[in-house]
């Protein structure tokens, strides 16, 4: 038997299994509109429904949890979940994640202020002695993470942060440019926040899996089937459905960088 066959024959027991005994691929992530988020019950977003087309045709049901992002890596750890969805490739987590060859999206971190008090910037060198506001769990790029010259101060959800920018508990706010400017739509904030135009970081979006027996066939599996959906009309008006742009080729590695470099250039970071 070729390797080819007995992996299909691997990946093929697996479902069965699965289906035997009643059980589904749980998946966890964490609500990221217009990503993945749930709105009146119902779960949407475009790296969700491109997710649960794919599974579809590869006959395998999801059991999905949305969750915050620490407990994602969490049930990740302890084996109380199999996958999470849009997670940043990590070299850290190779050891116990798969991660396929085709991303789900692309991200551009960049930071938001309140009208009343801003601060323009070009580079994170002109931020010192501010407080920026961070999700718990998420790793952001090096030079962010990494610098002593302003505070990170975490908040229990993105609505959270918004909330302190507002009160001027924070000076800045970082996260995802799209799933920032959803938050302004939704929480009518459009006349109180303001996005500042430099990217701190670019990064690819991933459905990732634990590595158990079977998973690296499914990892594959599901890489090709969405390469071949991405190029189906159909993905195209998703797209559209969700405003996004035409995906950025995948980060694969971090590069050392001259302080005198600006923040623009691409590294790697991890959700």
């Amino acid at each position: 038997m070729s390797v080819i066959a007995r992996l299909l024959t691997t990946f093929l027991c697996t479902c069965l299994s699965l289906a035997a005994h009643g059980e589904k691929l749980r998946i966890v992530t964490e609500p990221w509109a217009p990503y993945v988020y749930e709105e009146n019950g119902t779960a949407k977003g475009l790296d969700y429904e491109t997710t649960a087309i794919v599974f579809q045709r590869l006959g395998i049901e999801v059991q999905w949890q949305f969750l915050p992002w620490k407990r994602c890596l969490a049930m990740l750890e302890t084996g109380q979940a199999d996958g999470a969805l849009d997670i940043f490739h990590s070299d850290q987590r190779d050891g116990t994640l798969l991660y396929p060859n085709e991303p789900l999206s692309d991200v551009e971190f960049v930071m938001f202020y309140a009208n009343q008090r801003p601060h323009p910037f070009k580079r994170l060198n002109e931020l010192k002695g501010l407080t920026i506001g961070t999700s718990p769990g998420y790793l952001y790029s090096d030079d962010f993470s990494n610098s002593t010259l302003f505070n990170r101060e975490p908040a229990p959800t993105h609505e959270a942060n918004f909330g302190k920018l507002l009160l001027g508990r924070i000076d800045l706010l970082i996260t995802d440019k799209r799933v920032g400017q959803h938050l302004l739509d939704s929480l009518g904030l459009r006349d109180q926040v303001s996005q500042n135009p430099t990217v701190i970081s670019r990064q690819s979006q991933y459905l990732a899996v634990r590595r158990n027996a079977g998973m690296d066939l499914l990892v594959q599996r599901f890489g090709a089937e969405l390469k071949r959906f991405k190029r189906e009309p159909a993905y195209a008006q998703l797209s559209a459905k969700y405003g996004a742009e035409p995906a950025l080729p995948p980060v694969r590695s971090s590069s050392t960088r001259e302080s005198e470099k600006t923040v623009e250039q691409q590294e790697s970071s991890a959700h």
